[in-house]
């Protein structure tokens, strides 16, 4: 048995891809017999710079994890007392959350003081090491990150091979796929999940699901939705999760587009426990980034078994087989509608969600768990700061 202490986004932030994330891989180290701790952020972004309504859950605590409330991402006096205290508590394993170069001071300071109590294994999980929206001074943060961490483990082929091109030999990083968002229930009957959500279409669904920015390509699926053969097809689409960007640019494509009256805005945050509802309600689910690593929307699709259609961007492909699991397209809307009108014309739902049973096998939390414990083995051989 290790002890594990993770450092990231959990309760009482909300519970998006980040915090459930980590609070489902405490409780995989958990169930494999280890001792877990999480340390999350009194303060994680500054108000001004989150674009959400608030950053904190009214859901209940989840229960049976030890979340400590202490890191402020912009305080280099917190970074000091945390850091001081994760190296006096001396974790067999560190592992450290990082997808975006706003965290690095925080992160990589902490980080930095931890090892030096020459014991700890200190290990970040990368979502993203090139942000998809970048600013100034981003490849000096992440480097001044990278350089304080033992090893990575990646969720995407594509971010291993960043950390490589930031000068990361090969042997300090393994790639896990994503792991499957298994935490958010049973599957519901379409009918059941649409009456729920107040939906009184039973026609085809398309869901896009999760927090709007435009590296997401909404505006791309609306104007696919806007060409002749979406229309033709009664074919209606369900926009779930709130808005990290100005809104009224894809209302007003939308009412451009006359498809409008096709769509069902749910644009506000949605929480854990309705998420089950908009995936069973789908037939498909659209994911048209223009820029990504991997997604956290195709694993809980893979969990209700949901057939995907996503771009050939970043890690995507990796996630979905094309013609099995769902559609691989450029990101463009003739290919995207291409694409709709294939899945729904010939009739392939049925049989992507059969391949979907099979397909998901390969996503497993302890996988994962086993990546990062094979970093940990090496924490005896690490003797010096790399």
């Amino acid at each position: 048995m290790a002890k594990v202490i993770i450092l990231g986004s959990a309760y009482p932030l909300r519970g998006g891809g980040l915090a459930t994330f980590n609070e489902r891989l405490a409780r995989a180290f958990q169930e494999e017999g280890h001792e877990v701790n999480i340390y999350t952020f009194s303060l994680q972004y500054p108000g001004f710079l989150f674009p959400g309504k608030t950053q904190y859950s009214e859901e209940p605590a989840p229960e049976g994890l030890d979340i400590r409330v202490k890191v402020n991402s912009i305080n280099p006096l917190n970074w000091l007392k945390i850091g001081l205290e994760l190296r006096k508590l001396k974790p067999e394993l560190l592992v450290i959350r990082y997808w975006i170069p706003f965290m690095a001071p925080c992160l990589g300071s902490i980080a930095a003081l931890v090892k030096g109590n020459r014991h700890t294994r200190v290990v970040a999980i990368a979502d993203n090491i090139i942000p998809h929206e970048k600013r100034p001074g981003d490849r000096f943060l992440t480097q001044y990150f990278i350089k304080r961490i033992h090893g990575f483990v990646t969720l995407s082929e594509s971010v291993r091979n960043d950390l490589m091109a930031f000068g990361v030999p090969e042997q300090n990083s393994s790639y896990c796929a994503h792991p499957l968002y298994d935490n958010f229930g049973e599957a519901l009957p379409m009918g059941q999940a649409r009456k729920s959500l107040g939906i009184d279409h039973m026609g085809p669904l398309v869901l896009f699901f999760g927090f709007i920015r435009d590296y997401k390509g909404l505006d791309l699926l609306l104007k696919a939705f806007g060409r002749k053969e979406i229309r033709e097809l009664s074919v209606k689409l369900l926009v779930a999760g709130e808005f990290y960007t100005d809104p009224e640019t894809y209302h007003e494509l939308a009412e451009e587009l006359g498809i409008d009256k096709h769509i069902f805005w749910h644009t506000h945050f949605i929480p854990n426990e309705k998420v089950r509802e908009y995936f069973c309600a789908s037939n498909l689910v659209a994911q048209p980034y223009k820029s990504a690593t991997q997604s956290g929307v195709t694993q809980v699709a893979y969990h209700f078994e949901v057939p995907m259609l996503v771009t050939a961007v970043g890690g995507l492909p990796e996630m979905v087989p094309h013609g099995k699991a769902g559609y691989v397209v450029e990101p463009d809307p003739k290919a995207i509608a291409e694409a709709l009108v294939d899945f729904f014309r010939k009739e392939k739902e049925m049989t992507f969600r059969e391949n979907l049973k099979e397909e998901k096998k390969r996503f497993s939390w302890y996988k994962l768990v086993a990546a990062l414990m094979k970093q940990e083995k090496e924490r005896k051989n690490t003797h010096e700061d790399h």
